[in-house]
Formats: C-alpha cells, sequence, structure tokens
C-alpha cells in the first residue's frame, strides 16, 4: 500500500510538473502575441502621413462625427436634424481634432495613457474656444452641456472629454492606420482630385456659413 501511494503521488507530482509547464508556455505564448500586436499597433501609428492622406483623414472624420452628432439626435429627440454651423454634411471640430491628434501626439504612441489625457486636453481646448467664439459672434450655442455635472461654462464637460479621448486612441492606432491604406489604394490623380473637391466644396459652405450660419430648432440654443 505504501509503495502504490508512493507511485501514484509521483505520478501525479509528473502530471503536474507537465501541467506547469504546459501552462507556462500558454502563458509566454499569450505574452508574446501581446507583445507583437502591442508593438505592431504602436509602429504603424507613428507612420508618417501625406498631405493627401491628411486631407482626406480631415473630412473622414468630420463626416463621422457629423453622422455621430445627427443618430445621436435621432435617438434622443426621434428627429433627424443637420448638425453644426455648416450645412455640408461635416463638422470640421471632429476633423481639425483628428488631424491634431495625429500631428502632435503621434510621438507618444508609446504611451497610450499620456495620449488619452493630451488628447482630452487638446480637444477640450478646441471645444471651449470653438463654443465660446461662437457665442460671441451669434449669440447662439451649437452645443450645451449645462445639465452635465461637471461642465466648464456649457461648452465643455466631463463625459464629452472621456469619449474625445477615447476616440483619440481609436484614431491614432486603429483607425488612421487603416484608412492609410485604403487611401493609398486610390491612383494618385483621382486621389489628388478627390481632395481638390472636397476643399472646394468646404471653403464655399465656409464662406456662406459665415454669414448665413445653420441654426434653427435641433441646431442652436439662442441667447435667452
Amino acid at each position: 500500500m505504501f509503495f502504490g501511494f508512493m507511485f501514484y503521488n509521483r505520478t501525479i507530482n509528473r502530471k503536474g510538473k507537465r501541467g506547469g509547464k504546459v501552462m507556462l508556455q500558454k502563458y509566454m505564448m499569450a505574452k508574446e502575441f501581446y507583445t507583437t500586436e502591442k508593438a505592431g499597433l504602436i509602429q504603424q501609428s507613428m507612420h508618417r502621413y501625406s498631405i493627401s492622406s491628411y486631407i482626406l483623414f480631415f473630412f473622414t472624420f468630420s463626416f463621422a462625427g457629423w453622422l455621430w452628432e445627427v443618430l445621436l439626435h435621432v435617438f434622443i429627440d426621434h428627429t433627424v436634424v443637420n448638425r453644426g454651423v455648416l450645412y455640408g454634411p461635416w463638422l470640421p471640430i471632429y476633423g481639425f481634432g483628428g488631424v491634431l491628434i495625429l500631428l502632435l501626439l503621434r510621438r507618444f504612441a508609446e504611451r497610450p495613457l499620456q495620449v488619452f489625457l493630451m488628447t482630452m486636453l487638446t480637444a477640450g481646448t478646441m471645444e471651449f474656444v470653438t463654443g465660446t467664439v461662437l457665442w460671441k459672434v451669434y449669440q447662439m450655442r451649437w452645443w450645451d452641456y449645462r445639465d452635465s455635472l461637471i461642465n466648464l461654462k456649457g461648452f465643455v464637460c466631463l463625459e464629452g472629454l472621456l469619449l474625445f479621448g477615447t476616440g483619440g486612441l481609436v484614431i491614432l492606432y486603429f483607425a488612421a492606420p487603416k484608412l492609410n491604406v485604403r487611401y493609398r489604394k486610390l491612383p494618385d490623380t483621382f486621389r489628388t482630385v478627390l481632395c481638390i473637391c472636397f476643399l472646394g466644396i468646404f471653403i464655399i459652405d465656409v464662406i456662406f456659413s459665415l454669414m448665413h450660419p445653420n441654426a434653427g430648432f435641433g441646431v442652436t440654443i439662442p441667447r435667452p
């Protein structure tokens, strides 16, 4: 009985050691995979983009921001409104914000937390300055966060900053590298003409909107 117990014990120990080795191997493989994926994301995010890519980034992010706010308004108020000061399907504050993240924060790609915090600061500054200028010039608000618990004069709120910070990470590490691959597949001449057309239409929209900004129900809040 004693020898049987010793044999059983050695068998268990042997299996335990094998199981431990398997677990260690799986852990090392997972760690290597994570490290490789992280290094790949960082390397992609530090890629230098062409001028045409930055222009297309601007319009892509501007359209994505416009679509986000339109859908949000549909979900909350069950109505479709053309959000923003301009009349076209774009909100340039999202476009400028996305491009600034790529231009200014790409060098900090190895420190995601720093990118997150600096994106919050950059987006918050842009939102506050833009909202204040529009309020002073047109006596209207195109967004209002005064109902939020933590806000700055209704132009910036904590929830919005957290969303912007998260969006900055998505843009830097995922969206921009993936989009750039698609942009580069376009023929050079077509890409150049596309950028010129977008810029021309956008400039016309800006000039007209400076004189007659997009306003009304669901778009602006006039001074009481």
